[in-house]
């Protein structure tokens, strides 16, 4: 009975939680622009949503940003956990205290932060601006994400690597880099999902005719609920849904393969001691 009441609980959760983004879902099929009434399946209005220029100008505008700022955010957040990582005692729980600020702040203290910041730098608003607000709120998450491949490296492979003769840029772009490759790919993706879902922090960073998608979708609601806003709503939706799947994805594997790794070197480990204990290691295997 307890676990028949937890079960419900969670579906009536999860049922409140999506119902309404499936009834959006549905609602951009409708022929009718009655939200009460349905008039038939159409794709009307994703054929009318991608002939409309100021939607496809913030199309462009949002891809634009959000791959810019996640490659940019992906390189300085990577090598700033390659520093992190390397460094110790309190400058490195001052570091890492510093990089949770922003993914722990709300959105609206950043947005509004950073719209000052650049109010005193004199920085006028526009691309750049949104850009550089883009960045620094995509820094952080990129960091987290390389940084438990960094903790899954060996001490010895750097030094092994400089050791056989390899110059420092050589060993860390052959040896260091495709081991972390994994975190590096899903710090991208992440920066990139935040980036194109992001509202509050563009809202007060962006500049006269610069608009993103969460911008634009903003300004016609207030004009009034539009079916083209279904469309568009339905298809960001499944875009962010997408690399979401794909990022979880890409951890999931990592972390089973990293759990077999692991396991891999524990058995060598007790091969390798039961061999110079003089024990027949088959023997042992066959156990």
């Amino acid at each position: 009975m307890v676990k028949f009441l937890q079960r419900t609980y969670v579906y009536l959760i999860f049922a409140f939680l999506y119902a309404p983004i499936a009834v959006l879902i549905v609602l951009s099929f409708n022929a009718s622009r009655s939200r009460g009434t349905w008039g038939g399946f159409t794709l009307q209005w994703y054929v009318e949503l991608f002939q409309d220029r100021v939607i496809m100008s913030s199309l462009y505008t949002t891809l634009l940003i959000g791959i810019t700022s996640a490659v940019i955010a992906t390189v300085i957040g990577t090598a700033a956990a390659i520093g992190i990582h390397n460094s110790r005692g309190w400058q490195k729980k001052l570091v890492m205290n510093i990089t949770y600020i922003p993914v722990l702040n709300p959105e609206i203290v950043t947005g509004i932060s950073l719209m000052i910041l650049f109010v005193f730098s004199k920085v006028q608003f526009g691309y750049l601006t949104l850009l550089l607000a883009h960045i620094t709120f995509n820094i952080p998450y990129v960091i987290l994400s390389v940084l438990p491949k960094l903790r899954q490296l060996k001490n010895n492979l750097y030094e092994a690597a400089l050791d056989l003769g390899a110059e420092p840029w050589y060993a860390f772009w052959r040896v260091i880099l495709p081991e972390i490759m994994p975190g590096v790919i899903t710090g991208l993706l992440l920066a990139f999902t935040l980036s194109i879902d992001d509202f509050v922090v563009s809202f007060f960073t962006t500049g006269s005719g610069v608009s993103t998608l969460s911008i634009t979708v903003y300004s016609m609601a207030r004009r009034g609920i539009n079916p083209k806003l279904n469309a568009l709503s339905t298809i960001m939706f499944t875009a962010v849904l997408l690399l979401l799947l794909i990022v979880n994805v890409r951890q999931a594997r990592e972390e089973k393969k990293g759990r077999r790794d692991n396991e891999q070197e524990k058995g060598f480990r007790i091969i390798g001691t039961v061999d110079a204990a003089g024990v027949d290691s088959e023997w042992v295997q066959s156990q």
